[in-house]
C-alpha cells in the first residue's frame, strides 16, 4: 500500500504510459486523441483483426486531419506512439493509467475490471468509459476501488471536447484529480461528477429533452415536427428532440429510462416495439429510407409549451446541485461541449426565472402526478430565499448588480498588473459565435471596468478553431426586426473604447466575429486564419458595421467583393487588403502579438487615446477638420506630464515610465 500510495500522489507530468482496452469507435477514438497528446499508448483487443481495424481507422482520421491542417505533427510521428496488442496482462504492464472502452455490458465491463486488479501496476489508475454505467459496482470487481475512477468521453473522441470524470463510492480524491489532470493534458475539458448517480451529468440533464417531448407528443398536445421547429428555431438548440432520438437511436433512451424504473412516453415505446429505431433501420421519429427524413420547418410550433420541457432539464439539473454531484458551471460546461446547447441550462434557468421553472413544475405536478414533475429540494430552496435567478441578482448564479464588472458565462477576463484588459470569448463548443449574452457581457465588461486602470485591450477567442466564426443564427428567431434597426451596440462600445484595442486572430474569423475584430484597432493573426462576411448566403448582409468599416479599410471594390461573394479569403489576402496588420506562422504568432501589446501598455495612455479619437472621428470629416482636431490634440498632449517625461527620457537615453497625466 505504501507504493500505491505514493504513485496515488504524482502529478500528472509523471504520467507517460498509457493503456486503452478495446478498439471500437470509443477505443481507437481514445487511442488518436492521447497519442496526439504525445503520450505513448498501447491499443488491445481480443483479437489481431479487430485491434488492426482500430489501428487502420486511426490511419484514415489521423489522414483526413492532416489534410486540414488541424495536427501539429505528422500522421506518422503519432502513429509510432501507438501500438497494438491482444494480450491483456502485456498491454497494461507498466500503464500509469489504464481507460477502459469495450462494450456497455456490465458483466463484460467487471470481468476486464478484475483482470486489471490482477495485471495493473499498483497505483495505476484504471478509468471506465462507460457512459451510463456504475463506476461503484465496476470497481467492486476489484481490491483496489479507490483507484477506479469514471473517464466518459463523447463521441466521436477526437472531435467532442468535453470528458466527465466520475467518481464512485470509494473513489480516492487524488485519484480523481490526477484523471482531470490528465484530461486537460490530452487537450480536452474535463468536469467533476462528484457522485455515481445514473446518467452523471450531461445525460442526467439531458433526459428530459426527448423524454418529455415524447410525452407531449404522445398526449397530442403537439405533433413531432412542431416540437422539434419550437426547440430548435424558438429556443437556439442545435437538434429537435425527436431528431436528435432518431440520431443517436430510440433504443438507447428506451433502455436507459427502463433500467432507471422510469415510466416509458407511449410514444416512444411504440417506436421500440415497431423497431422504429431511428436513422439506423430507416425510419423512427421521421422516415429515412423512402421519406423525406427531418421535415420540420421554421415558423412551426409557435404554440409549443417549451417551458414543459425546459422546467424538467433545469429541475434535474437542480437535483445534481442540491446533491452536490455537480457545480452549476460543471453542469453547463457540460451540456454546452456535450449536447451543443447554446448556453448552459443553469444560466437558462435564471433567465427564465426560477420561480417561472418551480411553477411550470407545480402545475404539471398538480396535473398529472408524475414523480418527473416532482420539484427538486434545491429549486425550491433557491426560489423561497429569493435566488429567483438573474433578474433578482443571484439563481444558480450570483450576477453582478454593482458598478463594476463581474463574472460572465460566456466570456472571460483578466486585468493584468500593468494594465492588459485580456478577454476571452468562451463559447468553444459553437465557435465562439456572438449570442446576445457574449455580446452584452463584452458591453458591460468594457462600460463597467474602470478605464483609468486600462492601458490597452485584447481580444481572443476560447478553443483551438476560431476567433469568431460569426453570430449565433440560432437567436435570431427571437430578434425583433426593430431591435436591429439601429447600429448594434457591442461594435461602437469596442470602437469607441477610450484605449487602444487588438483581436488576436487563430482560425476562422468570420461574420460577426469578422466584424468585432474590424471593430478593434489592430489585428494580428496565424496564416491558417480564415476571414470573410458570409451572410449574404443567409439572405442578410453584415450588420455590425462590416459594410461601412471594410469600406473604409479596403475600398469600395474590395469590399463589395467580400459582401457580395460571401466567400472566405486567407490571411494572407487579408493582410494583403490591409484588413489585418500582420499574418504569422502560428509558432511567431504568441510572440507577435506579445510585441503589439508590449508597446500599448507601455505607451502613453493620454497620447494613444487621443490618437485613436483623432483617427476615429477624422476618418469621417474632411481633411480639414481632420488637420485641426489633430492639432488642438497635439497642443492639449503638449501639457501633460507623459509628453513630458518622454521628451525628458528620449534626452536621457533610457525607457520612459508614461503615467496617464
Amino acid at each position: 500500500m505504501g507504493e500505491r500510495a505514493d504513485r496515488l500522489r504524482m502529478d500528472v507530468d509523471d504520467i507517460e504510459t498509457v493503456a486503452v482496452i478495446g478498439s471500437g469507435n470509443m477505443g481507437h477514438g481514445i487511442t488518436e486523441v492521447v497519442a496526439m497528446a504525445g503520450y505513448d499508448v498501447t491499443m488491445r483487443d481480443i483479437e489481431a483483426d479487430i485491434v488492426q481495424d482500430g489501428y487502420e481507422s486511426i490511419e484514415w482520421s489521423l489522414d483526413k486531419l492532416d489534410e486540414s491542417d488541424r495536427l501539429d505533427e505528422s500522421p506518422e510521428t503519432i502513429l509510432d506512439r501507438i501500438s497494438t496488442e491482444v494480450d491483456l496482462e502485456t498491454a497494461v504492464a507498466g500503464a500509469d493509467i489504464v481507460i477502459e472502452a469495450v462494450p456497455e455490458q456490465m458483466d463484460l465491463k467487471k470481468d476486464v475490471f478484475g483482470d486489471l486488479d490482477d495485471y495493473a501496476e499498483d497505483g495505476a489508475i484504471l478509468a471506465s468509459n462507460t457512459s451510463s454505467l456504475s463506476i461503484t459496482e465496476i470497481a467492486s470487481a476489484t481490491d483496489r476501488p479507490e483507484d477506479v475512477v469514471g473517464m466518459h468521453f463523447f463521441n466521436p473522441p477526437v472531435k467532442m471536447d468535453l470528458v466527465e470524470v466520475i467518481y464512485g463510492a470509494e473513489t480516492d480524491d487524488d485519484t480523481a484529480q490526477a484523471t482531470y489532470d490528465f484530461v486537460e493534458a490530452v487537450d480536452k475539458t474535463p468536469i467533476f461528477v462528484r457522485k455515481d448517480v445514473n446518467g452523471f451529468v450531461v445525460n442526467s440533464v439531458l433526459g428530459p429533452f426527448g423524454e418529455e417531448a415524447a410525452w407531449m407528443a404522445s398526449e397530442d398536445l403537439a405533433t413531432i415536427e412542431e416540437i422539434d421547429a419550437a426547440m430548435v428555431y424558438g429556443r437556439g438548440y442545435p437538434m429537435g428532440p425527436f431528431e436528435l432520438g432518431d440520431l443517436t437511436g430510440i433504443d438507447v433512451g428506451y433502455h436507459v429510462r427502463k433500467e432507471a424504473g422510469k415510466e416509458i412516453p407511449p410514444l416512444m415505446e411504440s417506436k421500440v416495439e415497431a423497431e422504429e429505431l431511428g436513422r439506423k433501420t430507416g425510419e423512427g421519429y421521421y422516415r429515412y429510407d423512402d421519406g423525406e427524413g427531418v421535415s420540420y420547418e421554421q415558423g412551426q410550433g409557435e404554440d409549443v409549451d417549451t417551458l414543459r420541457i425546459e422546467a424538467r432539464m433545469v429541475n434535474e439539473a437542480a437535483k445534481l446541485i442540491g446533491n452536490d454531484v455537480a457545480t452549476p458551471d460543471a453542469i453547463d460546461t457540460g451540456m454546452k461541449l456535450g449536447a451543443g446547447f447554446p448556453e448552459g441550462i443553469c444560466v437558462r434557468g435564471d433567465k427564465l426565472g426560477l420561480d417561472t421553472v418551480l411553477a411550470k413544475l407545480e402545475d404539471l405536478h398538480e396535473e398529472y402526478g408524475a414523480e418527473r414533475y416532482e420539484p427538486a429540494d434545491y429549486l425550491v430552496e433557491l426560489v423561497e430565499s429569493g435566488k429567483t435567478g438573474k433578474e433578482a441578482g443571484e439563481g444558480f448564479y450570483e450576477y453582478n448588480t454593482g458598478s463594476g464588472p463581474g463574472d460572465y458565462n460566456t466570456l472571460n477576463w483578466e486585468l493584468t498588473d500593468d494594465g492588459l484588459l485580456d478577454v476571452e470569448l468562451d463559447r468553444p463548443e459553437r465557435m465562439n459565435a456572438l449570442s446576445n449574452d457574449l455580446m452584452d457581457a463584452v458591453v458591460d465588461l468594457l462600460e463597467s471596468i474602470d478605464t483609468e486602470d486600462v492601458r490597452a485591450v485584447s481580444f481572443e477567442g476560447a478553443g483551438d478553431r476560431a476567433f469568431s466564426a460569426g453570430a449565433d443564427v440560432t437567436g435570431f428567431a427571437d430578434i425583433e426586426p426593430a431591435k436591429r434597426a439601429e447600429p448594434t451596440e457591442v461594435f461602437q462600445v469596442v470602437d469607441e473604447f477610450p484605449r487602444p484595442t487588438i483581436a488576436k486572430i487563430d482560425g476562422y474569423c468570420l461574420g460577426g466575429g469578422f466584424e468585432l475584430a474590424l471593430a478593434c484597432d489592430l489585428r494580428v493573426a496565424t496564416e491558417d486564419s480564415t476571414f470573410g462576411f458570409p451572410e449574404i448566403n443567409l439572405g442578410l448582409l453584415p450588420g455590425g458595421g462590416g459594410t461601412q468599416r471594410a469600406l473604409r479599410m479596403i475600398g469600395e471594390a474590395r469590399a463589395k467583393e467580400l459582401v457580395f461573394r460571401g466567400e472566405h479569403i486567407s490571411a494572407e489576402r487579408a493582410e494583403d487588403w490591409g484588413l489585418i496588420n500582420r499574418a504569422v506562422p502560428s509558432d511567431e504568432y504568441e510572440d507577435t502579438c506579445a510585441d503589439f501589446l508590449d508597446d500599448l501598455v507601455s505607451g502613453p495612455p493620454l497620447a494613444l487615446q487621443h490618437a485613436k479619437r483623432v483617427m476615429n472621428e477624422g476618418a469621417d470629416e474632411d481633411l480639414d477638420a481632420g488637420l485641426q482636431m489633430e492639432s488642438q490634440a497635439f497642443a492639449l498632449l503638449l501639457t501633460t506630464q507623459d509628453a513630458r517625461e518622454g521628451t525628458a527620457a528620449f534626452q536621457e537615453d533610457r525607457e520612459p515610465e508614461f503615467t496617464g497625466e
